[in-house]
Formats: C-alpha cells, structure tokens, sequence
C-alpha cells in the first residue's frame, strides 16, 4: 500500500524500534530500490523473485519499492507495460509478458529492456538490449567498490526504432525488436561462424540501440566493458531515468544503503513491503528533522 507521511513521530522511538526489529538487512544482502519515473504505471518483473515481491507486481507513477537480495542471488528484472490484471492477479501485458500471472515465473517475452545481476563476493550487472527494447531503464549501484558506474538506457527507443523492428499498439510504438529477433540469422544472432566475439561485429541496427543507449549491451559480442563489477553496492533501478524528483522537486527519493535511508526533497509517496515497514519509519524521521 501507498502511505501519506507524517512528520511526528520521535526519533528516539525509531532507534528503538531498529534496534529491537534486528539488522533489515544482513551485510551480504543487497538492498534493491526500484523506482517508476515514467508517465504511466509499470509492473516490475524479477525472476527469480522470491525476494521482489514474489516476481512481480503494480507501480504508479513516482512509486518506489524496496527489496533485499539474498547472499549469491542471480537474477533479471525488467518492466512490463499496458498491463490488466484482475483481483486474481491473472492478466495480460502488452509487453514483457511473463505468462499470465502478475507475478513472474518465467522469463518475459520479447522485446524487453533487461537488467541483469550476480550477486556473489564481486557483484555484476549490465542492462541489455540483446533482447529489444520496452522502455527506458537505467541501474545505479550505490557506495560500492571497484567499477561501479551507472549503466542502462535512459534515451527511447521506441522514438527511432526502425520501421522493420516496430512492435505497434493503438498506432504507436510500444516496443523495438532485436535484429535477431525479426531476422533469425546467425550474423544477428551472433551464432554459427557468427558464434564469437571475432566474427559478430556490431550492425546498423545494433549501432542504432548503442547510440541511443551508450552503456547498455546492444548485441550478444557488445564491448565487455558493459558489464560492471562492483562490491558492497545496494542498487537504485529506475524506469524512464533518472530521479522523480527531478521532475518535482517537492517529491521526496530515498534508497537504502548500509541500514541508513537517504532522502532529497520533503514529501513522498512509499511502497511497502516485508522488509520496508521500518525503513517508511525511518523516513519520517529524517524529514522531520526530529
């Protein structure tokens, strides 16, 4: 559920609460913050999702949930888009598919903006494009160690997806195909006497998605540099780009790190779940200053 804050409550009775509830998070968790930026309503899909609000579910516009990863977890996370579900949760979505369940079980269909992660002693994570595109993502890891930089597509490329490539809804693009996808050559699919990094070069439609999207994969052989290695790092995933806030400054951002909230702004919108119940506490806190 969505909660409106106060600013009452007493400092020292949330130290207290934090204390007695235990860690939250344990220090080889990972805390995952997801983040709805766009201008319409998106169902995060994780698999395997035991741990993300059991594989899927529903995110308004400036919504934010937060999850913890377990210790060696792997696993994917992408958007799904134009979705209705019934109170059931049984449904369909236009694009990222996952079944007919609004929480995932199975990988997503095609085209989809995917972000990937292994979380072990050094943690990797990339957002690829080897499967298409649905909409805008981008993974920032925050206050890890090593080559931790942000990664992801934050331009859109449902605006110059070629015509070949198009998945269409209503008459507007809603999604852009791998050339693999549409063609089903081993040149595309990086497969055959394609099958190496030597062989499968970039094309004029990989080139399209890398110039839009610099640091996401674009084909199967893209620059390895595209996958970052970090360690320590929670993760901030947002859909359609950077901080709400920035789009209204009034409108508050927290994520997670290092069992410590940090916030910009003053007011907000949270998302709860299992393991957020405090952490919404603790925000009260910080912003009223108490």
């Amino acid at each position: 559920m969505e909660i409106a804050l106060p600013f009452s409550t007493s400092c020292l009775m949330l130290r207290i609460l934090l204390l007695y509830s235990g860690n939250i998070v344990s220090n080889s968790a990972r805390v995952f913050t997801i983040i709805n930026c766009c201008n319409e309503t998106i169902w995060p899909a994780i698999d395997p999702g035991r741990s993300f609000g059991n594989g899927g579910y529903r995110l308004q516009t400036e919504e934010s949930r937060v999850h913890t990863a377990p210790k060696g977890w792997s696993g994917r996370i992408w958007g799904r888009t134009k979705c209705n579900f019934d109170t059931k949760g049984n449904g369909t979505c236009l694009t990222g598919q996952c079944g007919s369940s609004l929480q995932c079980t199975s990988f997503g269909e095609t085209p989809l903006t995917l972000a990937e992660f292994t979380l072990t002693t050094l943690q990797f994570y990339d957002v690829s494009l080897v499967d298409g595109f649905n909409i805008p993502m981008s993974v920032r890891p925050v206050y890890g160690k090593g080559n931790c930089s942000d990664v992801g597509c934050v331009g859109d490329l449902r605006n110059n997806c070629p015509s070949e490539l198009s998945v269409k809804a209503g008459g507007k693009v809603i999604a852009c195909r791998s050339a693999c996808d549409v063609f089903n050559t081993d040149k595309y699919c990086c497969r055959g006497n394609y099958g190496n990094s030597s062989t499968c070069q970039p094309t004029s439609y990989s080139k399209i998605f890398k110039d839009t999207c610099p640091t996401s994969y674009s084909y199967a052989y893209d620059d390895p540099t595209s996958i970052m290695t970090c360690s320590g790092a929670d993760y901030i995933i947002t859909f359609c780009g950077g901080f709400c806030g920035n789009k209204d400054r009034n409108r508050t951002q927290c994520w997670y790190h290092n069992n410590t909230l940090m916030c910009n702004g003053s007011t907000m919108g949270f998302t709860m779940n299992w393991i957020s119940t405090l952490m919404v506490v603790y925000i009260v806190a910080c912003l009223s200053g108490v």
